[in-house]
């Protein structure tokens, strides 16, 4: 018994020294299985998500449902911001070829930090970015992704709900109306996960969180997956 609490007292202060670096303590946590990276199968279509953490929850759902039709890969982190994308697209799209292209940013460029980075209101913190900023950005990555010859797909931000820690209830929707000006100036189909969202909320979101709970995820699963399905059969 006192051989178990010395092992487990040096473990301790192992893990608090400061030697122990940060990235030992993150091989404690397991990867999303969201963000493991696929095999393609075949003959199957590629298509890719761009998004962020609402785009992880619908990520294998969405894989399921389009099992054996097309080969969904997903960028393997957290989409972030519009600067993130920016930095990050060429990355992220690689050298393969993509036939369907389904994409999000938003609730990251409207959420509020401190100077601390923390979540915070409007009041004591500064936002990501305006939305002249997110228009800008957002300007610049659609550009992009009509390179790549893949067929585009907007999906509008998810709601804000009233006291979703770091976001301003309504943001979101004045956020998608500037995505949707510039979807239907370059002609990108639009996913309106927003409206969709908002007619079931309370059944699908968390409470005050702009994460939805896992049913929920599926439930955003099927229009995702049903627009992605019917952008394939244009191809």
């Amino acid at each position: 018994m006192k051989a178990r609490l010395v092992y487990f007292s040096t473990a301790v202060l192992l893990i608090m020294a400061p030697g122990f670096s940060a990235a030992q303590k993150k091989k404690k946590r397991r990867p999303k299985p969201a963000l493991k990276q696929i095999d393609d199968v075949a003959d199957l279509p590629r298509v890719l998500l761009i998004g962020d953490s609402i785009s992880i929850g619908y990520t294998l759902p969405t894989r399921a449902l389009l099992k054996d039709k097309a080969n969904v890969h997903r960028i393997p982190t957290n989409g972030g911001d519009t600067k993130k994308g920016l930095a990050s697209l060429d990355t992220w799209l690689g050298k393969g070829r993509w036939d369907v292209i389904h994409f999000n940013w938003g609730l990251h460029d409207l959420k509020y930090l401190n100077q601390k980075r923390q979540l915070a209101g409007p009041e004591t913190g500064k936002q990501m970015n305006t939305i002249d900023q997110y228009e800008k950005n957002l300007r610049q990555l659609v550009q992009r992704l009509i390179k790549t010859g893949a067929k585009l797909i907007w999906a509008s931000t998810t709601p804000v709900p009233e006291g979703s820690g770091g976001r301003v209830k309504g943001d979101a929707a004045k956020y998608n109306e500037v995505a949707a000006r510039i979807m239907k100036e370059e002609g990108v189909t639009i996913d309106d996960l927003y409206s969709f969202a908002m007619t079931r909320l309370d059944k699908i979101q968390r409470p005050a969180n702009v994460h939805f709970t896992p049913a929920g995820s599926k439930e955003l699963a099927k229009q995702v997956a049903g627009h992605i399905s019917k952008a394939l059969q244009k191809k």
